[in-house]
């Protein structure tokens, strides 16, 4: 079979899912692995052929397997091939069958999603009946091979160039920084001359500190030239963010900024902790306030909270905060009880146009920062599709259907075992049972630490297992985040290795999300496994392709 311009030799039985149907190219940067756990467990009888098949070839075939093989060794699955030099485009068959609404649940998010451009296909057929068993992989690369450091991940600018001063750069090496990425070169100057802005750029390019940082010296000038000073109950600076765990790490970065060399005084305000605390460190006086929605209304009602002082809002990851029933009204409220002159940040790592209309409507002389990596996916990301829609003669359901992706995640955990890994479900009782799967799996718990994270739990128990996944695992120990969404909005988990999407997102802007909490930065690498039912599967070829081309997942504003 020849693919494109590479000889590839006909694939084992079972490499290709629906033969029979009309195919379409599947982009090169794509990895495909088609998964049945009823083929697995049955998979052994066929494993021999497969792995003579893999023996003869070596490395001169793009090709490779992973079943239940205990001979084969387990980093064949995420072995790169030799071949990976070679631009690869490979035939994949597109799936004409209306399966189960309830089997695939997610096509109404979808439906205007965009095709890719420039992306060209073929028709035809492959002959042999081919059955799914065990994890089958056609491995896709891009052709050049992905550094350990992005060197695009910074700009070309000094801290010094871009109007940073001393302090701030003293400060800022101390905590290891010693040269601006893109969008942090970028916002600065507006930042600090008091511009609103919107600051966009993709997950993990340094969004909180392009922010933070001319904000702290801003104030710092201020403060010499008399003009503003902290005080009770009245804040210079408020952030308000969707979660706590948010908050949280928006504190963090705050505290080590102020210990480095520019000290300010900081502090956050959520749900979930006692208030009489928070309103007594509220009365010493306060630079930067961190905030969610909900409590910045309560405090604001109950008079704790004045806003008499502010100057500046920053209003982080604000796509997800206008999803928050909260948010419009805390919105109206801030901006009816600040000064005029208060300078307002929109932060984002996805815009859709709907959020952007409603922003430019109440500031229509916001400017606009958008990072260089703004719609794409990190470099140093491999992004790998799992097919666990089944055999052909099985039935669809939700029932089958997470057996399938549970068989996959269990064997994945098994023959490729990482120090961190995290699981995304889209609903908590999914989660709770994946979970569970993960408990039984290691009874007792020896190479295993499975931590929850979503909202049927305190926020409490959810630091605690964020501050519990940020610690060093033990060794020979996996740690397992199972979580919704929650945990994608904006929270920076360093060094996470494997990504899972269980559940196939229900918004095309959410996979950005999720698959950004792995290589994250200009040196993190990392690989994200996105199970897929049913017509998911090209649904997830057409936004991996378009991630990773810069093209948006749904309608944007002009001013992009």
């Amino acid at each position: 079979m020849v693919v494109g311009r590479v000889a590839v030799p006909n694939p084992p039985s079972g490499l290709f899912h629906n033969p029979s149907s009309a195919a379409t190219l599947i982009p090169p940067h794509i990895r495909l692995l088609s998964f049945s756990a009823s083929a697995a467990a049955s998979s052994s009888s066929s494993s021999a052929n497969r792995t003579r098949h893999t023996s003869t070839t070596k490395s001169d075939s793009p090709f490779s397997t992973f079943g239940r093989v205990k001979s084969q060794k387990p980093k064949t699955l995420l072995h790169k091939s030799r071949d990976r030099r070679r631009a690869l485009q490979v035939e994949e068959e597109e799936e004409e069958e209306d399966d189960n609404d309830d089997y695939d649940d997610n096509d109404d998010y979808y439906d205007n999603l965009a095709a890719p451009r420039g992306r060209p296909s073929r028709s035809g057929s492959r002959s042999g009946g081919r059955k799914r068993g065990g994890w089958d992989i056609i491995p896709r690369f891009p052709s050049q091979a992905k550094s350990t450091t992005d060197t695009n991940f910074f700009s070309l600018k000094s801290f010094k160039e871009i109007g940073c001063a001393d302090y701030i750069i003293q400060s800022l090496q101390k905590i290891f920084l010693t040269r601006p990425s893109h969008v942090q070169a970028m916002a600065f100057s507006p930042v600090l001359s008091g511009k609103t802005c919107v600051i966009a750029d993709q997950s993990g390019s340094g969004k909180t500190l392009a922010y933070l940082a001319p904000i702290i010296q801003r104030l710092r000038q201020e403060e010499q030239e008399g003009r503003s000073q902290s005080s009770s109950q009245a804040p210079r600076v408020l952030v308000l963010v969707p979660t706590a765990e948010l908050a949280s790490q928006v504190l963090d970065n705050c505290r080590s900024l102020s210990k480095s060399g520019a000290p300010f005084k900081s502090m956050v305000v959520t749900g979930g902790f006692r208030q009489r605390t928070q309103l007594e460190n509220l009365q010493h006086g306060v630079d930067v306030l961190i905030a969610t929605p909900g409590r910045f209304l309560y405090l604001m009602n109950e008079g704790f909270l004045q806003l008499t002082n502010l100057r500046c809002a920053v209003l982080d990851e604000v796509d997800i905060l206008f999803g928050d029933e909260d948010f419009e009204m805390a919105l109206q409220c801030l901006i009816n009880s600040s000064p005029v002159d208060t300078q307002y940040l929109f932060v984002t790592a996805t815009l859709p146009k709907n959020v952007f209309t409603k922003l430019v409507e109440v500031f229509p002389d916001c400017e606009m920062i958008m990072g260089p990596g703004m719609h794409r996916i990190s470099s140093r990301l491999e992004e790998i599709l799992v097919d666990c829609s089944g055999e052909d003669g099985q039935e669809k359901t939700p029932d089958t259907a997470f057996l399938n992706k549970k068989t996959a995640l269990l064997q994945l955990v098994e023959e490729s075992p990482v120090p961190r890994t995290i699981v995304f479900c889209n609903k908590i009782e999914t989660c709770r049972k994946v979970e569970n799967s993960l408990r039984r799996f290691d009874r007792k718990g020896n190479h295993m630490q499975v931590l929850p994270f979503h909202a049927a739990m305190t926020q409490e128990s959810r630091l605690a297992s964020m501050e519990e996944f940020t610690r060093p695992p033990s060794k020979g120990v996996s740690q397992f985040m199972i979580c919704t969404d929650r945990a994608s909005r904006g929270i920076d988990f360093a060094g996470v290795d494997h990504v899972i999407l269980f559940d196939f997102p229900r918004d095309p802007s959410e996979y950005v999300r999720r698959v950004g909490r792995t290589a994250r930065g200009a040196k993190g690498v990392g690989k994200a496994f996105i199970f897929v039912v049913g017509k998911q599967v090209s649904l997830a070829s057409k936004i991996m392709e378009r991630s990773q081309k810069g093209h948006p997942l749904h309608d944007i504003p002009t001013a992009y």
